[in-house]
């Protein structure tokens, strides 16, 4: 069974726990979580990694562009795998999925089919019989189980990606391009700073450019 979610404050020396989710269609998503790594190279904090389905978050709304409509039916098949692997395989083998399957979808452009998927689990080193998940709903209650551990904190009227950091959930942070270096922990500080801050719930303005992946 996959663990639950939460977030606990961290002694001198240790480092911080952050819980990240994501669906690995999601660009926003994938650009926040290369922040993340690069905020782990420059901030004692250490990042949890967890499946949403923007498949599952968006089910019940019928005005949905029918291409988008079509995209989250295909987003079924990754997300599912994701969980599979999580129950089977543990926590520890959602970040380098996550990153052969963000690798394949978003840097290289790959279809999100069962080929791709395959290539994404022998590059994690996880075995291909995963790829069966794609179309099983025999997970789908813990998939919702890991969705709703962290959207549920934030509300209904968001997406991903989902962060919890020093016992505060918020969509985001929607950036594009991912920092690096310095300037990824100076974000992480006023995530911090904000997250500390009593009665805080938003910053937000119009996006002006698309992701910026590289």
């Amino acid at each position: 069974m996959a663990t639950d979610p939460t977030t606990t404050a961290s002694a001198p020396g240790e480092r911080a726990e952050l819980d990240f989710w994501f669906d690995p269609i999601c660009p926003w998503a994938w650009i926040a979580s290369r922040w993340m790594l690069e905020v782990e190279q420059v901030r004692p904090v250490c990042t949890r990694w967890h499946v949403m389905s923007l498949s599952y978050l968006n089910a019940d709304k019928p005005d949905l562009p029918e291409t988008y409509r079509d995209i989250l039916d295909k987003a079924w098949g990754p997300v599912r795998v994701c969980i599979a692997a999580e129950l089977e395989h543990g926590n520890d083998v959602l970040l380098p999925l996550y990153t052969a399957l963000g690798t394949r979808f978003h840097l290289e452009q790959k279809p999100k089919d069962a080929a791709t998927i395959a290539d994404a689990l022998a590059e994690a080193g996880l075995p291909a019989s995963l790829v069966a998940a794609m179309g099983s709903t025999e997970l789908d209650d813990e998939l919702k189980r890991s969705h709703h551990a962290g959207m549920d904190q934030v509300g209904t009227e968001v997406g991903t990606p989902v962060i919890s950091v020093s016992g505060v959930a918020f969509f985001g942070p929607v950036i594009s391009p991912a920092p690096t270096g310095e300037a990824a922990g100076r974000l992480y500080d006023g995530v911090l700073a904000v997250a500390g801050t009593d009665g805080f719930f938003e910053l937000k303005r119009s996006r002006t450019r698309d992701p910026i992946f590289t």
